[in-house]
């Protein structure tokens, strides 16, 4: 696994869910363990092999690539390749002289892509082991493995927005007095060189505006740019007040989502969340060379904005597209900003389609049942 909040985010949340909904004994190998501790502060670094939430974690290193130490692990029954990550070869052969051979799956990236429904559960021969790898896709509707949500999620997220007293303790624990922002912004971003053009624009709102921004590469900008910023410090520009803020644990992650009225989101984990915090969200794409991630950008927004009135759509596209290139943002920002209660109304309608689909850790499970006989034995590196 490498060391991308956005990789660990799925694989930990997966996991926990196998083990938690599915009773499975998950083992999940990890490379970057101070990473990992950014989104689960239980995370010890020092610690080579630990088990929490009934996950055992198991630390990965080059070291043990150069030695024999794959070659003397028992496989398990299930081994999931996350994220363009590769099983170590010595591993695959241990895994090719198991009978019953495990079933080995490649966890994909999301993706709209119109190719990935065709291509989801597809095996793949490996010709050095003998092997067959599935493809195992995350995506957005039936035909793909669906997104990751747990079963509990929607109603513990209700019962939070509903409960009005819980925000706001859930906001003093911030250090923020929420009655005091119409307008709450979560900014989980990378960097952007339009980027005060929409500070401005937020800071001529009628009303006072908060924009809450974890540690990162966006945060870095704004510290440079603003001497007085930090982490824990409010940065008050006109009605607008910033705040950068460490990383949350990911259920205080999804409380943050279903609290704000507007969520930025990048990557995959984070955006998934998004989904199910039922608020408007923009979703910055990890970047590609030659804009490469526009494809998947534009895919993404064929699908979503589908049944959109065209207005509406035009609006959000606009706005998705200079967000994900470097184009100027006060324009898309006048014209989105109008239809924020629409977008929210919308989303409600979008989430049950999503969830309709199934979650992807049952997904998961159901698909491996059906080719093999599935023992309590999971192994996600």
């Amino acid at each position: 696994m490498v060391d991308n909040f956005g990789d660990i985010g799925i694989c930990w949340r997966l996991s926990r869910q196998l083990a938690a909904e599915h009773g499975i004994c998950v083992h999940l190998w990890v490379d970057d363990l101070p990473s990992f501790q950014r989104i689960c502060p239980q995370i010890m670094p020092e610690m080579r092999q630990q088990t929490l939430f009934g996950v055992e974690i198991l630390l990965w290193t080059e070291q043990d690539d150069a030695a024999l130490f794959w070659q003397q692990l028992s496989p398990a029954a299930v081994v999931i390749e996350a994220l363009a990550c590769n099983i170590p070869v010595r591993y695959q052969q241990q895994m090719a002289t198991q009978q019953p051979q495990p079933l080995w799956l490649n966890l994909e990236y999301l993706s709209a892509e119109p190719w990935v429904e065709g291509c989801h559960g597809l095996n793949s021969p490996q010709p050095q082991t003998g092997l067959d790898k599935y493809f195992f896709f995350p995506g957005f509707t039936d035909k793909t493995g669906g997104l990751l949500y747990e079963r509990e999620l929607q109603a513990k997220l209700d019962r939070f927005y509903h409960n009005k007293p819980a925000q706001q303790d859930f906001w003093q624990q911030l250090g923020i007095e929420s009655a005091d922002f119409p307008l709450k912004i979560s900014m989980f971003a990378y960097s952007h060189s339009q980027f005060t053009d929409l500070l401005q624009q937020w800071q001529q709102l009628p009303h006072n505006v908060l924009c809450v921004i974890p540690q990162g590469e966006l945060a870095q900008q704004l510290i440079t740019q603003y001497s007085l910023l930090g982490e824990g410090k409010t940065l008050q520009l006109n009605s607008l007040s910033l705040k950068i803020m460490p990383f949350l644990a990911q259920p205080d992650y999804d409380l943050l989502l279903r609290a704000c009225d507007l969520n930025f989101v990048r990557g995959e984990d984070s955006i998934i969340r998004a989904h199910w915090a039922g608020q408007p969200f923009v979703w910055q794409i990890y970047r590609q060379q030659e804009n490469a991630h526009l494809v998947k950008l534009q895919a993404f927004l064929a699908r979503y904005c589908q049944q959109m009135p065209a207005a509406l759509a035009s609006a959000v596209q606009q706005f998705y597209l200079a967000w994900n290139t470097e184009q100027e943002l006060s324009h898309c920002w006048q014209e989105l900003y109008p239809l924020l209660p629409e977008i929210t109304a919308y989303n409600q309608l979008w989430r049950q389609q999503l969830l309709a689909n199934g979650d992807l850790a049952s997904n998961l499970v159901h698909f491996a049942k059906k080719k093999f006989i599935i023992t309590p034995n999971f192994s996600q590196q």
